[in-house]
């Protein structure tokens, strides 16, 4: 006699409780006269899904317009940027300012940058030790 004959035949119903009470509450407004708040209801959730559509044909839009590609005056490499923001060439390490038409450098054309590095050398002279 085999005990488990039970254990094989299972009905899962773990998210038809939440589906009735939703429609349960849904048809007691209803029934009691409270339609204006349900219409309230689905209107918001309309506008928490329509919420993130608009976004992101907003956001294309804008990206439309204010992304800008073109070449870096100094190395010719291709970059992508936003219109009116300050960036680095990723090639060359140019500080260049993002215009509609293109970019250009930060500094005047023939600056050419320099990193200073400041070296301290000790003024007492080093004696050999056999002297």
């Amino acid at each position: 006699m085999n005990q488990n004959n039970f254990n094989q035949v299972r009905v899962n119903f773990s998210g038809l409780g939440c589906w009735l009470t939703l429609i349960g509450v849904v048809w007691l407004l209803g029934a009691v006269g409270l339609g204006w708040l349900v219409k309230s209801l689905a209107v918001l959730v309309v506008l928490l899904l329509a919420a993130p559509v608009l976004g992101f044909i907003g956001l294309r839009f804008w990206l439309r317009r204010n992304l800008v590609q073109g070449p870096c005056p100094v190395c010719s490499t291709t970059m992508t940027g936003i219109k009116g923001a300050d960036t680095r060439c990723l090639n060359c390490g140019t500080p260049l300012h993002t215009e509609i038409d293109g970019f250009s450098r930060v500094t005047e054309a023939g600056t050419i940058d320099v990193n200073a590095v400041d070296i301290t050398v000790d003024s007492k002279p080093v004696l050999p030790e056999g002297d």
